[in-house]
């Protein structure tokens, strides 16, 4: 049978129009989001996946999306001619069972060569294996070659890690209008994970190596959602943070995910730890398919998993279990239960204008007093003195022609203001906006303040004194003493949903924001005796934070949590 040649060969720049030309280093492609995998973990990712040379490989398909250096290229051809000499299949007529893409012209030579010396390797003639190495890897664009029916058995890889705002405007939006689970600020790998799973057959499998931000990100809440509702197996997870999965060193949040087209069964959840390298891969695979733990793997077996956008904790098994046992038993931070609601403070799209130092020349009812990040200190609100000249009454915008004084405050920046996104949407008149609507209702209320970037949760008590900024966080509730929950929060249970539910920053640095916070469970406050609240009440006043976690152990009902 003839061996037929790639029909597409495009220039290095090529139809994309963002892909760089000319020779690149493993470093600056590294930079430009592309890493190569360990083969350990090639090897590993491939069982996981059922792409054994057991199985007639030759009458599959599997698609690679990104071939980069042919790292998993040059194991899945091997694979392949195994499978093709166990089950006497001519190697020459697999000309289908693999497509590896690769936009750049010259990493796709490279990837070719990587295939032709594995085929050489296994005694196949110059001629096949050239022509096959030259079949099998295409230069073109994965994610528009994937704009079509399901095709494949098998796709396996590394996905690329690029900023959607990377890639030109025309570009982006294509990618955006074809793949609806990228949103937000999305990187392009999100795009590339529904391609892989749109092009599965019934049963095929996706198994993707991947910083793992997407399971907890917002911008990845579609693309949860679209596994989840759409007909998918989340097979495996795992965790690859703390060993070497990649031939260079990148600051990604690696994991593995298996996710087959099929109806959702068991979710099994894994840590690898260091020394899995080296681990015999039957041993390893057993652990994986049992939910049992090795000294280097811990792994889990979940019946359950979540639903539609909900984020997935996976940072380890013991601590998925914990989180979903208190899942379970407790309420949400914000619920009716609860009497609990969660805000943030004012965004004014120009703070140099709408916020002073201190107190400004305009009419007193039009003065808020504004509370920072900085102003939070020992779980208290200590004032700046910084304050908001505020355009909103409890009926709405105040009327300009009512406050001269407040108009003379702001009319040198008029040309500013009525720049701003807020103000080009509304009526001209209403160039004055801030952002956000301000609530007076929410200023005169006992609140406690999260600052958005801490490096732990330490709320802070509002006796109605100050309003947020929009770096600050706000919860009130109507059941709650708030010193009793401030406590609950500053614990390490408290901290422990949004180091579950939330991404770590550069440094150590917790990222809160209001779809975490609003995840935090919390007991019934009624089920509480009034040592235990007295107790919690004074660990927060003298924000003596090994009372909190005591005190927390006997609300939560729980003896200790995961280290």
């Amino acid at each position: 049978m003839k061996i037929s040649t790639p029909t597409r060969v495009l220039p290095v720049a090529d139809s994309r129009g963002w892909q760089a030309s000319g020779e690149k280093t493993q470093e600056q492609r590294s930079g430009a989001g592309v890493v190569y995998t360990k083969p350990w973990l090639v090897e590993l990712m491939l069982d996981l996946a059922g792409y054994l040379p057991e199985k007639q490989l030759a009458e599959m398909v599997a698609l690679e999306p990104s071939a980069g250096d042919g790292a998993f290229l040059r194991a899945m051809v091997r694979r392949l001619v195994e499978s093709c000499r166990l089950y006497g299949s001519p190697l020459e007529q697999a000309t289908a069972a693999l497509q590896a893409y690769e936009i750049d012209l010259l990493a796709a030579e490279k990837a070719v060569e990587v295939v032709r010396e594995t085929l050489l390797s296994f005694d196949v003639s110059p001629g096949v294996s050239e022509a096959l190495a030259r079949c099998w890897i295409k230069v073109d664009d994965f994610l528009e070659a994937s704009l079509c029916f399901p095709i494949a058995d098998f796709v396996i890889g590394n996905p690329p890690y690029i900023r959607l705002e990377e890639i030109p405007e025309k570009k982006a939006e294509m990618y955006r209008n074809a793949f609806g689970t990228m949103r937000g600020r999305a990187d392009i790998y999100v795009a590339f994970y529904q391609a892989a799973l749109t092009q599965l057959k019934p049963g095929g499998v996706c198994a993707y190596v991947c910083a793992d931000r997407w399971m907890l990100n917002d911008y990845g809440s579609a693309l949860r959602a679209f596994i989840t509702t759409q007909g998918y197996n989340i097979r495996h997870i795992l965790q690859a943070h703390d060993v070497q999965a990649f031939e260079s060193e990148v600051s990604a949040y690696p994991a593995v995910t298996i996710i087959a087209r099929e109806k959702q069964g068991p979710v099994f959840v894994a840590k690898a730890h260091p020394g899995i390298e080296k681990e015999n891969r039957a041993r390893l695979l057993d652990a994986l398919a049992e939910g049992v733990s090795i000294p280097s793997l811990r792994s889990s077996r979940f019946e359950e998993w979540f639903h539609g956008s909900e984020p997935w904790p996976c940072s380890s098994p013991e601590t998925l279990k914990m989180l979903k046992h208190l899942e379970a038993t407790c309420f949400p931070l914000e619920c009716r239960n609860t009497g609990t609601k969660i805000g943030i403070g004012v965004a004014t799209g120009a703070d140099k204008v709408f916020i002073s130092a201190d107190a400004p020349d305009i009419e007193p009812d039009r003065i808020l007093p504004l509370a920072l990040a900085s102003d939070l200190r020992n779980g208290k609100v200590v004032w700046s003195g910084r304050c908001l000249a505020n355009p909103w009454d409890d009926s709405g915008l105040v009327n300009l022609g009512d406050y001269p004084r407040f108009v003379a405050h702001l009319q040198p920046h008029h040309a500013l203001l009525a720049q701003r996104h807020t103000a080009k949407n509304d009526r001209p008149d209403h160039w004055h906006k801030t952002i956000d609507r301000v609530n007076l209702t929410l200023f005169k209320k006992h609140k406690l303040y999260i600052a958005d970037i801490k490096d732990r949760l330490l709320p802070a008590l509002d006796t109605g004194r100050t309003y947020p900024q929009h770096n600050l966080y706000w919860i009130t509730s109507e059941v709650w003493d708030l010193k009793v929950l401030g406590a609950l929060l500053m614990s390490e249970v408290g901290e422990f949903f949004i180091k579950c539910y939330g991404v770590r920053m550069r440094g150590g640095y917790l990222r809160f924001q209001a779809q975490y916070l609003r995840r935090i469970r919390v007991p019934d406050p009624q089920t509480f005796s009034p040592e235990l609240a007295d107790k919690l009440r004074h660990a927060f006043e003298t924000q003596d934070i090994k009372l909190a976690n005591e005190a927390a152990l006997v609300a939560y009902q729980i003896e200790e949590l995961p280290p």
